[in-house]
């Protein structure tokens, strides 16, 4: 059986992709607007694609609010 292997993004790439601070992310993740972020073997964050999503939606709906 073949084990399909997602796609994962490390913080700095989430970071440069969105526009958005360590800080932020750590703070929206603890605050629990992202679901739980997988972590490696050193306990570095791995955000999936569905991570990614939220964020961009946390953002969106941010954004609107500010308008």
């Amino acid at each position: 059986m073949i084990k399909k292997i997602k796609k994962t993004y490390s913080t700095s790439e989430v970071c440069t992709e969105l526009d958005v601070t360590k800080n932020t992310l750590f703070k929206w993740e603890k605050e629990g607007m992202i679901k739980k972020v997988e972590k490696d073997w050193r306990g570095w964050r791995l955000f999936s694609e569905d991570n990614v999503d939220e964020i961009r939606k946390i953002i969106r709906d941010k954004k609107k609010r500010n308008l």
